[in-house]
């Protein structure tokens, strides 16, 4: 699945919408499971078999013993939805997982210096800014962009750098505490992206050097790029403020792939990582019976 598919599916459910299933009874009821050790982050559409109502959806989630919630396409909701959305996850306790802030994937928004790119990010980042604090969120995704195949791989680094470090004065002059995550991204998914992997995102946040500029983890993307996922997760694990999740192959719930999930869970928990892992994954099987197996497949590699 990839990210324009979830941010088709994140625009799927009415808030309003009355239903008749399994998470309007537990709507009134008091969790069916304990939380998860970590806070596992599903998204809008995950769990549409058994709820088709976004309020519904979290309702949902939180009863399986979910703790967070991610969403792709927030900034695209209406402000009435989003403060909807934003009074149930904090009724259920859930924690606000990313939304995504400035993502382009068909111009060099970062790496080639243009002054009218430039503009339209920081504008972007202004943007993000009021939208965290409408939905009491501390992170937001960037993705910066193509490689400028004119231009020297040094001047599209330090014009990355550059532009990054003008996104955090905007952030630090709204008084906020929003955190723009970078996520490297896989060249076989997505050809032709400037950010393709953990050690050039770290060498560009030691670079930028700012609380408000870490990475984004996906350790989908990780083991199609790089492998070799626990050591270079602790090599970057100063700049990692956020972790995302999917198997490999097919980009499903842990237990699918090749991925030992159970024990990179294991690991985050012992390092003492208490933020976001964001489940940015498809199902592996259709219907109730499928998301009922995701969320058996996460209690599984939660089991340690």
């Amino acid at each position: 699945m990839n990210r324009r598919t979830f941010l088709q599916a994140a625009g799927t459910g009415l808030v309003t919408a009355s239903v008749t299933t399994a998470a309007t009874t537990a709507a009134a009821s008091p969790r069916q499971r304990a939380p998860f050790r970590l806070k596992y982050a599903p998204h809008f559409g995950m769990f549409a078999n058994h709820a088709s109502a976004l309020v519904d959806q979290l309702q949902f989630a939180a009863d399986q013993g979910f703790t967070a919630w991610e969403d792709n396409g927030m900034p695209g909701r209406d402000e009435a939805t989003q403060r909807q959305l934003a009074a149930k996850m904090q009724q259920l306790g859930m924690t606000m997982g990313v939304f995504v802030a400035s993502a382009d994937f068909g111009k060099a928004t970062f790496a080639a210096g243009d002054a009218g790119h430039r503009e339209r990010v920081l504008a972007e980042i202004e943007a993000a800014c009021d939208l965290a604090a409408r939905i009491d969120a501390r992170w937001c995704t960037v993705v910066p962009g193509t490689f400028d195949h004119r231009l020297d791989p040094g001047f599209q680094t330090a014009n990355v750098i550059d532009l990054l470090r003008r996104c955090c004065d905007v952030i630090a002059r709204k008084q906020s505490d929003l955190v723009m995550v970078l996520e490297p991204l896989n060249r076989r998914d997505h050809p032709g992206l400037f950010l393709t992997g953990i050690p050039q995102a770290f060498a560009i946040c030691t670079a930028v050097d700012n609380p408000h500029c870490k990475i984004l983890d996906d350790l989908y993307h990780q083991q199609i790029s790089e492998g070799n996922l626990i050591p270079n997760l602790d090599r970057a694990f100063a700049h990692i403020a956020y972790f995302q999740v999917g198997d490999n192959p097919g980009r499903n719930e842990p237990g699918t792939g090749e991925i030992n999930y159970r024990r990179v869970f294991e690991h985050l928990h012992g390092k003492g990582y208490d933020g976001v892992v964001g489940m940015e994954h498809g199902n592996a099987r259709p219907g109730k019976e499928g998301e009922l197996a995701l969320i058996a497949a996460y209690r599984d590699a939660d089991a340690w």
